[in-house]
């Protein structure tokens, strides 16, 4: 069965979700509880129930990442969703050091697919581990932010928050 937790951080409400595997999602920050809510009814389609404590102290990780505190995010992910080339990409993604970033291209290199820019853009665009696999820090070869699913003004805030801390 799936469980849930809505935690409020710095930054806005989060949504967490797991099953027996490990977390499903992690969602970006909300400035409500309910539109977290709405979100988990979307990515738990099926019966769930909220059970903070079934997270250990990933919701307290997170108060502090969003405070702008160093944290590490080990945490089991239940991939089983996704498909062999989105787990190659944000394993990747997830490597990368906290308060540096990546461009789409090193990490297409990096996977041995070179040519494959808007497929790594694709495979992060469907991340659902907001953080955790931090997407955030993959950027356009330019130095540019590129995109991201919680708009621009988010990344830029996520990196500023992590830049702060190896300063």
């Amino acid at each position: 069965m799936s469980k849930y937790a809505v935690i409020n951080t710095e930054l806005g409400w989060v949504g967490i979700g797991g099953s027996e595997r490990g977390l499903i999602f992690l969602t970006l920050p909300k400035p409500s509880s309910e539109e977290v809510l709405s979100e988990i009814e979307i990515l738990i389609p099926d019966k769930a129930h909220e059970d903070y404590l079934a997270f250990g102290d990933l919701p307290q990780r997170l108060q502090r990442y969003f405070k702008g505190e160093r944290v590490t995010f080990p945490d089991r992910l239940d991939l089983s969703n996704a498909t062999a080339f989105q787990r190659t990409v944000w394993s990747l993604t997830r490597a990368i050091p906290y308060g540096e970033t990546r461009s789409y291209a090193w990490v297409a290199q990096q996977i041995g697919r070179p040519q494959a820019l808007r497929a790594v853009g694709g495979a992060l665009a469907r991340n659902r581990f907001h953080i955790i696999v931090p997407c955030h820090r993959v950027i356009a070869a330019s130095g540019s932010l590129g995109g991201f699913g919680g708009g621009l003004k988010l990344k830029k805030l996520l990196l500023d928050l992590e830049a702060k801390q190896i300063s």
